[in-house]
């Protein structure tokens, strides 16, 4: 009979041992404590406290496993307060009602959850999280970093954390790879990286995404967009026009291609393709693809180029392309330019003139020697819109430009800005200024015409009769 697997704890002060072991293999990775954590459930555990998971802990590897457990989500954290309950009872402590269901939830913290972290995911106004060792967790608030008081017992504590989360997804951090690009089960994107790598210890990087994904009335509220901008890049979408997202580390690439994406018709068949899955599409017609590391021998590896090249033999009518990274860049500019407009994806670059000058340098790197002009030709006849996000300096996201790829004169792609964000000062600490149009009418009217959508003047910034669009 199956039984559950955790390290059995060793002797010795609870301040000296391991953490509590990893999930056991028959307790799905998502079970999390019954009720949220709070950073207070974790403020001041006494060693006293760890003795008393390292109890409940050995009992659990004692008991036997079977099919209802494994059907019922909740038998694991009923379990673990029960018997935290009758540790307590046994040790004769004195404790409150209120201390007890603290130690119940730590316990289930640690040994189904992520520990430490718990109180930090639970936690809404936090957008990453950053472990840099043991006992230096923080964290980014508004666009500003802070240190927190969470700890964790040891670099091996870190460490189990991290298989917890990779586990499932069939990867792994260890010497041999120690490195590694992995999402929670909400979505949100996780970094590893352990010694001998990294000299201050396992280190972890999670970019935390929003429970529900963040809508064009979100991006208004937040000052990232204004109502016009909304109203254009939805006739960019429903337009098929190709875009590319371009921003910085931070900057808000996914949420805005996540945006981008609800304006896709509920019909079309839309393939994902990316290196941890984090888009949150809801239409009904997703295939999600993620691509697949090398195992230990160097075999098996099956990148984004390699899913691009497979999803154009899907039939797909959109492909959305998390970021391009390197050659998968000419494969999704082919796509582009036989038949599969309205393709999106995300790129690393501070201007929208960087972005090409990053898609040129990505063409090349699919090992191809193609003469400058041609990959030029192929990006201009491709790309339609860029959009440019940043971070500003009080940490707030916005798109700051809109550029329309308007052709070639000589051996240089011509572009127009359409919207471009105009900064009126620094308040409080705070950026002030808006995102407007520049009174130019993209050359895509046409096109968006063709497809039956009319988008009125005030959108570019003049009054009169409705545009062609």
């Amino acid at each position: 009979m199956p039984r559950l697997r955790f390290s059995r704890p060793e002797s010795g002060p609870a301040s000296d041992r391991e953490a509590p072991a990893p999930t056991p293999a028959s307790v799905p990775t998502s079970v999390v404590p019954s009720r949220p954590i709070t950073a207070g459930d974790y403020a001041n555990t006494s060693n006293e406290d760890r003795d008393l998971i390292a109890k409940v802990q050995a009992r659990l590897v004692s008991e036997p496993d079977n099919a209802n457990t494994r059907r019922d989500p909740e038998h694991w954290p009923r379990r673990i307060a029960a018997l935290v309950a009758e540790q307590i009872e046994v040790s004769g402590r004195a404790i409150t009602e209120r201390d007890r269901v603290r130690l119940s939830r730590h316990a289930q913290a640690e040994l189904l959850g992520l520990g430490p972290l718990e109180p930090l995911l639970a936690d809404d106004s936090i957008s990453e999280i950053m472990v840099n060792g043991p006992n230096s967790v923080w964290v980014e608030r508004s666009g500003r970093i802070e240190l927190t008081g969470a700890t964790f017992l040891n670099d091996e504590h870190i460490r189990r954390i991290i298989d917890r989360i990779i586990s499932p997804l069939g990867r792994r951090c260890d010497e041999t790879t120690p490195m590694v690009d992995a999402r929670l089960a909400d979505g949100s994107r996780l970094n590893a990286i352990i010694p001998p790598l990294c000299l201050n210890g396992p280190t972890l990087t999670i970019r935390k995404f929003f429970k529900k994904p963040l809508g064009p009335a979100d991006l208004i509220a937040r000052g990232a967009a204004t109502t016009e901008l909304i109203e254009l890049l939805r006739a960019c979408v429903l337009g098929h026009l190709n875009i590319v997202v371009s921003g910085g580390t931070g900057t808000g690439k996914t949420t805005i291609l996540n945006m981008l994406s609800s304006f896709i018709p509920d019909g079309e068949r839309i393939i994902t393709i990316e290196n941890a899955a984090e888009l949150q599409l809801q239409q009904r017609h997703v295939v999600t693809l993620e691509t697949r590391p090398a195992n230990i021998e160097g075999r098996g590896e099956v990148a984004i180029r390699d899913l691009v090249v497979n999803a154009l033999r899907m039939r797909p009518d959109r492909i959305v392309v998390g970021e391009c990274r390197s050659g998968e860049a000419l494969d999704m500019l082919q796509a582009m330019n036989t038949g599969h407009d309205g393709s999106m994806t995300t790129l690393h670059a501070n201007t929208p003139r960087d972005a090409i000058s990053r898609m040129e340098t990505m063409v090349l790197m699919a090992g191809l020697d193609l003469p400058q002009r041609a990959i030029r030709e192929q990006i201009s006849a491709a790309v339609h819109v860029i959009i440019q996000l940043e971070r500003l300096q009080d940490g707030s996201r916005k798109i700051v430009k809109v550029n329309e790829l308007t052709g070639m004169e000589g051996d240089v792609i011509t572009m127009s800005e359409i919207f471009t964000f105009q900064q009126q000062g620094v308040r409080e600490g705070k950026v002030v200024g808006k995102i407007m149009p520049t009174g130019i009418r993209p050359r895509f009217l046409e096109k968006l015409q063709q497809n039956g959508i009319n988008l009125p003047p005030s959108v570019f910034g003049f009054s009169g009769r409705q545009t062609g669009a």
